[in-house]
């Protein structure tokens, strides 16, 4: 009671008086932090990137509906047309790569039409490098963080939360994160010397669903060399 009355007689403006104002606002690093936590919680998310390289303009977009644990299905698609498809259930993965991927990837493709079978392989044996899932995903906060201006993400209100990193000379983050309703992170924008990258989120919780391939459409290759 007695420092109620000392704001009241102050009028809130002494430390610890100021019950809202902006400078109890949280710091562009207790944002992220907040968010990268509610992210972690989730469920399930859905995520959408799209990454191209300054030099050629050339690159990839991926999609990942994902439970954050063992349960996925993914897609890269690069700018030359080739497709890589991705099911993961707990330890096993199924994966179906299109025509142009395999003569990407050097393979000697017979025929004329397109390829739709899933090659369906134990999880440990797939290769991140290619484009593949492991389903996880890390949110941690990192470098120094400092607060944009307020803004929409397809409609949502949010904050910019722009970050550097000393590891990363030249190149910046932009995170922004919802400021009504919980704060998830609804989108990073990555500007670098040689790439640019935009990744979105959404789907927060919503229900996953995720099947194997009809089996007349799977090729088993375990045990395969």
């Amino acid at each position: 009671m007695t420092a109620a009355l000392a704001c009241l007689a102050t009028g809130a403006a002494v430390t610890g008086c100021s019950d809202g104002t902006a400078a109890d606002e949280p710091s562009a690093e207790q944002l992220l932090d907040d968010a990268n936590d509610t992210m972690t919680a989730l469920k399930s998310v859905t995520v959408d990137g799209k990454t191209t390289t300054v030099a050629t303009g050339k690159g990839f977009t991926s999609r990942l509906t994902t439970d954050l644990k063992g349960a996925c299905r993914s897609s890269r698609t690069w700018t030359n047309g080739a497709r890589l498809e991705q099911i993961r259930i707990d330890e096993t993965d199924y994966v179906r790569p299109n025509r142009a991927y395999l003569e990407m990837a050097g393979k000697d493709v017979t025929g004329t039409g397109e390829q739709q079978r899933w090659v369906k392989s134990p999880a440990s044996e797939t290769a991140e490098e290619d484009g593949l899932s492991d389903c996880t995903r890390e949110f941690s906060s990192f470098g120094e963080a400092t607060k944009g201006d307020p803004t929409k993400v397809d409609g949502t209100p949010a904050i910019a939360l722009v970050v550097t990193d000393k590891a990363d000379k030249g190149g910046t983050y932009t995170f922004y994160v919802a400021t009504e309703g919980k704060p998830y992170l609804l989108k990073v924008v990555y500007k670098g010397a040689d790439y640019r990258s935009t990744t979105a989120f959404s789907a927060f919780d919503e229900p996953l669903d995720v099947r194997p391939p009809a089996a007349t459409d799977v090729l088993d290759a375990s045990g395969l060399s």
